[in-house]
């Protein structure tokens, strides 16, 4: 699927977009391995810590970098989204151009009401940037955009961590 962007992207952006667009999913080796680092983010999301919660989301993102042999990323937790006119910020991806590590950053807040965002957000928002490093980093692609086989990779990494759970 194209998305309308598609069409005011140049020849050589038009051929990444295909690219990451034929990528469906990444598929980790041991995602059971990860689930109790999954579940320490939800914990320190509820318990307001955010130090603790940067630590565990630094675990996750280092935990699958080893186990797709992608290289290291740093992550920074801050407070409360950065909002303008323009909408809210949920996570920010900088590629590993003038600093020696990609750098995601995400946000635990909201900006209005500087509440404790939802854990599935939260985790979703980290999966999102992380995706943008992969594609830089693990599939070597010249530039990250949102292409429907990238929100498809976003949801593969989702559904191996967040097992679906069936009600009782």
């Amino acid at each position: 699927m194209v998305f309308d962007y598609y069409r005011r992207l140049s020849r050589t952006q038009q051929k990444i977009y295909r690219q990451s667009d034929g990528i469906m999913s990444i598929r980790l080796p041991d995602p059971k391995s990860l689930q109790k680092v999954v579940a320490a983010i939800d914990q320190e999301l509820r318990r307001d810590e955010r130090g603790a919660l940067q630590s565990a989301c630094q675990a996750l993102i280092s935990s699958m970098n080893s186990q797709l042999q992608s290289p290291p990323a740093r992550v920074t937790v801050l407070d409360a989204r950065p909002s303008e006119d323009w909408g809210e910020l949920h996570g920010l991806y900088e590629p590993a151009e003038e600093n020696p590590l990609a750098h995601i950053t995400v946000w635990m807040r909201t900006a209005q009401r500087r509440k404790v965002v939802a854990f599935r957000t939260f985790l979703r928002t980290l999966l999102h940037e992380y995706c943008h490093h992969l594609d830089y980093e693990h599939f070597e692609l010249e530039d990250s955009f949102h292409t429907e086989g990238f929100y498809k990779r976003e949801s593969s990494l989702f559904h191996q961590l967040v097992p679906i759970q069936l009600p009782e």
